[in-house]
C-alpha cells in the first residue's frame, strides 16, 4: 500500500459516498486513509489532514476519469 498515491482529500465521509460506489463498481483498487478515525472524531478531520483517497498507480487513469465525470455540471451526483 506504500505505491498507492493520493488522488483527493474530504473533509467528511458524506463527500465521498457516491464516489466510493463508482470505484468499487470499476474494481479500482483505492482505500481513504484516516477514515475511521475522522469517522469517530470528526472535528479532527484538519488535524490529521483530512480523509485521503489512496489510488493503485495502475488504476489511477480510470479514477480520474470517474472524478471529472462525477464534477461535471450537468452530473446529477455531482461530489461536493
Amino acid at each position: 500500500m506504500k505505491d498507492y498515491i493520493c488522488l483527493a482529500t474530504f473533509t467528511y465521509p458524506h463527500e465521498y459516498f457516491v464516489l466510493k460506489l463508482k470505484f468499487e463498481e470499476a474494481h479500482i483498487r483505492h482505500y481513504f486513509q484516516n477514515e475511521t478515525l475522522i469517522g469517530l472524531l470528526p472535528l479532527s478531520s484538519f488535524a490529521f489532514g483530512g480523509i485521503r483517497l489512496m489510488v493503485h498507480p495502475s488504476d489511477l487513469i480510470r479514477a480520474k476519469q470517474i472524478i471529472d465525470s462525477l464534477n461535471d455540471k450537468s452530473s446529477h451526483l455531482r461530489i461536493v
